[in-house]
């Protein structure tokens, strides 16, 4: 399949910087939720998952999908949910385990292959009966929907998905985030999760040995010492390579847009897998110059391109 030349320009000079858009985007601006209905999941394991939905189309939905320490009020997830319901969509913002403002009660808690979860999360869309549905996930969240279209076998109503500065190899992202000013994401999500984690420390105070969160320096850490043990990994190799989307792309058969741009300070090298597109039926890959992360601003609209984009590649349905 042919790379897709990109129509994203950056709307001005100053968003040109990859960390000028990816602050404002993240930080500064401002988008209201939805009037979201929320339903609770109860899980097999005695856990549960919360979902945030708006029931416009009762022909067409789509899944929402956010990045690590998200939420599904997050912003690029709000003006996604505002740009899919005026254009007659129905919308679900899904909440990973510890993401929906309540913990989680068993000791995991959820990483970029979590695709069991998902899996229930989209099995519960699909019960609502609708015609078409489309994933779009946003960094995690567009590991997460590579990672489900790679490993699980499809219903034919699911028919393409959109994932945003998602990190294609873990590794490497890893790597990424502890060079020069993109340390100030690592440290920053590095408080989110010690955080939470020292409260599954009290929650669940023999799951493991929380001493070692005074070790916590960067994802090495955390990644080594508490979410591959939680997970039923190996260690840290084991998780950057069984959570990768990597290592499944080539099972995916639905048509898949990977939206990254170059200048994502979130994504190593091995997240623009251009030689793999070009040969594979079903990864469409656009790279725009600009964009930061999950950013992708517009000039004078309250819209982003991803969602612009997004839209644009579900209607075509390739």
């Amino acid at each position: 399949m042919p790379l897709v030349e990109s129509q994203y320009k950056a709307p001005s000079f100053w968003h040109q910087n990859p960390h000028f858009s990816t602050i404002y985007s993240g930080r500064i601006k401002k988008a209201t939720p939805p009037l979201y209905q929320r339903q609770r999941i109860e899980l097999e394991d005695g856990d549960f998952l919360d979902i945030d939905f708006v029931l416009k189309s009762a022909k067409r939905a789509v899944v929402l999908c956010h990045g690590l320490e998200g939420g599904s009020d997050r912003t690029y997830n709000n003006t996604s949910a505002d740009y899919f319901l005026k254009r007659d969509f129905s919308v679900f913002a899904w909440n990973n385990r510890s993401c929906s403002g309540e913990m989680n009660r068993l000791p995991k808690l959820y990483h970029h292959g979590a695709v069991e979860d998902f899996s229930e999360m989209v099995n519960f869309v699909l019960d609502k009966g609708f015609d078409e549905i489309y994933l779009m996930g946003f960094s995690m969240g567009g590991a997460q929907v590579m990672n489900y279209l790679g490993s699980s076998e499809m219903d034919s109503r699911i028919r393409a998905a959109v994932a945003v500065s998602t990190p294609i190899q873990l590794k490497s992202s890893a790597e990424a985030l502890k060079k020069g000013f993109n340390q100030v994401y690592l440290k920053n999500f590095t408080r989110k999760i010690s955080k939470k984690l020292k409260s599954k420390s009290l929650q669940h105070p023999d799951a493991l040995d929380w001493s070692k969160l005074k070790m916590i320096r960067s994802f090495d850490e955390i990644d080594e010492f508490f979410t591959a043990p939680l997970h039923g990994f190996s260690g840290r190799e084991d998780y950057y390579k069984r959570a990768s989307p990597a290592y499944v792309m080539e099972k995916i058969q639905t048509p898949v847009l990977l939206l990254n741009a170059l200048d994502d300070p979130f994504l190593g090298t091995e997240s623009f897998p251009f030689e793999f597109a070009e040969n594979n039926p079903f990864i469409y890959l656009e790279t725009p110059r600009n964009g930061g992360h999950c950013a992708f601003p517009v000039k004078n609209s309250y819209y982003a391109y991803s969602e612009i984009r997004a839209h644009e590649f579900f209607m075509k349905k390739p």
